[in-house]
């Protein structure tokens, strides 16, 4: 999702893509910083709605989320930073496929033990097969 400007509106939209991408999962922690469209009651609602817990980092601590930091610095300063589109589409494409293709399963990341997310996910989930969840409530 791209916008002219962050907004409640497209933070609703795309957290609405993102949970319907990974199948409505529950107990979803989802981080952000303070921004208004994060504090707004429909984006509040929405994530009662879905099972979701809000986690917000510190005012002015971008430590609390050093790991999205990260990733938009990358992005912005390495990969979009002197490119030009001609259109919103072109740009939404590059970004897709740098994010999506690239990123999630191709690059290498330190933290993963040097695999790529797709793959680190898929390692985690596999791990979790055949163990029972015993419920202590």
């Amino acid at each position: 999702q791209t916008s002219h400007r962050i907004d409640r509106q497209l933070v609703c939209d795309a957290f609405n893509y993102a949970m319907a991408r990974q199948g409505y999962p529950t107990d979803v922690m989802v981080h952000s910083d303070q921004g208004s469209q994060y504090c707004s009651r429909d984006f509040r609602a929405l994530l009662l709605t879905n099972d979701c817990i809000q986690s917000m980092s510190r005012r002015g601590n971008c430590w609390d989320n050093a790991v999205t930091e990260s990733f938009f610095h990358t992005l912005k300063g390495h990969v979009v930073h002197g490119s030009v589109f001609s259109t919103r589409k072109e740009a939404n494409a590059f970004l897709f496929d740098y994010i999506e293709i690239y990123y999630n399963r191709v690059r290498r990341h330190s933290a993963n033990g040097w695999l790529s997310p797709e793959a680190f996910e898929q390692k985690y989930f596999k791990s979790l097969e055949g163990l029972v969840v015993h419920d202590t409530v």
